[in-house]
């Protein structure tokens, strides 16, 4: 039966083409349970393509046709054939984690196609340590990074003596009682009233018309807001081509949470001025660095505030502050602070509102960013903020799949026109893991804020003394 493709998800289908993939990805590295053998990456294949039933969320398909009076909505693939989408691959020698990066770079450069269910899965073998990896990829129609994050979550265990572990696409992964969340989780859900509000229209939404003026009068005075009105250009806001190259590597979360104790930030600051060193070091080294400071747009996800519960029903959740990144800043510590007082006016922005009011200012503020690309204005209009930076909570402890350990995870999101660098962050068994991804021609040597952000971390706990 065909159900109507709530207007979020049909965003991002209707905005994807060729050089602006709309699908999220994750990239795991397993430890060989002991005494496994040499067929180790073939059987743990096999066992994720050998599913009884495969869930709902990963059968569905987009269509659009006369029948449908030209509107998007999702029908159930009746050829679907699981070998497409449960692959296994080698990497070519030497095998170092390099040419693991190159080929997960690789798979996340091509589109899903519609005429099949919306994601990948690659298990690939050949690294030199042993160790296997699976590379994941979902259409953002389907799922956003949260929701990916919980339907690995809902497959892992903690007791490494557990068989019979399920693949994230099996229908045995749905939890016996499905969430109930207590408010909207996507623009879909809003009512009509809560957007008019968001516009200035009515004020059916009780308490949106004073924080949306409040808002927009700090976001016309290029100060920290939950809406941004100005960001300056930079190199990563222009147009981008298909190609990806991805770049990760992890921290102790001991050391970023020592110099949030030692300066009175959070951890999230602490990333965020990380990656905020990493960058302006980065333009530096190309003489590409704008005398402003650089904005990111920080996500907010809605739904892990509802429900610890795996779903695999999918979803997005939609929610943001625009942060001052303090590139124009040549201290490591005054950018902490920076950052740490923007994040608290963007929250303070944000405190008084009720999650469909925060849904509401959130789509007003990714308005600019979604329509500049669809309308091809990209370059014309200046740009909202300058890059994503997004950090997805995952498992404190290790996690074992059918005894193989799981001992790294790293987030792939999405470039898009205009914005050609995206930062997502996942902690991990006392580990922040960074997952970078960016256009390759737009982004050139973007392994080289690794470097950056290592040496950042390093500034941070000097200037913290830690």
């Amino acid at each position: 039966m065909a159900t109507l493709i709530d207007p979020t998800a049909t965003a991002f289908l209707l905005t994807e083409n060729r050089s602006m993939p709309m699908h999220v990805g994750g990239l795991q590295l397993f430890e060989k349970p002991e005494g496994a053998g040499e067929d180790y990456a073939r059987e743990m294949y096999e066992s994720m393509r050998d599913v009884g039933e495969v869930a709902p969320l990963f059968l569905k398909r987009p269509h659009r046709s006369l029948t449908t009076a030209g509107q998007l909505v999702w029908v159930e693939d009746d050829q679907f054939d699981i070998d497409h989408h449960v692959r296994h691959s080698a990497l070519p020698r030497p095998g170092r984690i390099r040419e693991l990066l190159e080929l997960s770079g690789r798979l996340h450069s091509t589109r899903l196609a519609w005429e099949r269910p919306l994601w990948e899965a690659h298990v690939i073998e050949g690294l030199t340590d042993g160790r296997v990896a699976l590379y994941t990829k979902t259409h953002h129609a389907l799922v956003d990074g949260i929701s990916a994050m919980r339907l690995l979550q809902g497959v892992l265990t903690t007791d490494p003596d557990r068989r019979g572990m399920p693949a994230p696409w099996d229908a045995r992964t749905r939890p016996a009682r499905a969430p109930q969340p207590s408010a909207p989780t996507s623009l879909a859900d809003l009512p009509a009233s809560a957007v008019r509000s968001a516009l200035g229209i009515s004020a059916e939404a009780a308490g949106l018309p004073g924080a949306l003026v409040r808002t927009l009068n700090k976001g016309l005075r290029n100060e920290t807001s939950a809406i941004s009105l100005y960001a300056p250009r930079t190199m990563f806001n222009q147009k981008i081509t298909g190609s990806r190259r991805f770049a990760a590597q992890d921290w102790p979360i001991s050391r970023l949470r020592a110099v949030g104790k030692a300066t009175g930030t959070t951890i999230n600051d602490v990333v965020l001025a990380m990656c905020a060193g990493a960058v302006r070091s980065y333009l530096l080294e190309l003489d590409a660095l704008p005398d402003a400071s650089l904005v990111a747009m920080v996500p907010i996800g809605l739904k892990a505030k509802e429900s610890q519960l795996a779903s695999t029903e999918g979803g997005n959740a939609v929610g943001s502050v625009m942060c001052q990144l303090g590139t124009d800043l040549a201290d490591p510590a005054d950018r902490l602070q920076a950052i740490h007082r923007s994040m608290v006016d963007g929250k303070d922005a944000l405190s008084s509102m009720t999650p469909t009011q925060i849904l509401a200012m959130s789509a007003l503020g990714q308005a600019p960013a979604i329509l500049a690309p669809m309308l091809r204005m990209q370059g014309i209009v200046r740009p909202p903020y300058n890059l994503i930076i997004s950090n997805v909570p995952g498992p404190r402890t290790t996690h074992y799949w059918n005894g193989a350990a799981m001992v790294g995870t790293y987030p792939l999101s999405i470039p898009i026109n205009g914005m050609a660098l995206n930062i997502t962050c996942t902690s991990y068994d006392g580990a922040m893991s960074f997952g970078l991804i960016g256009c390759r021609r737009t982004v050139p040597h973007l392994q080289r804020m690794l470097t950056h952000l290592d040496g950042e971390l390093t500034a941070l706990e000097q200037a913290a003394d830690v």
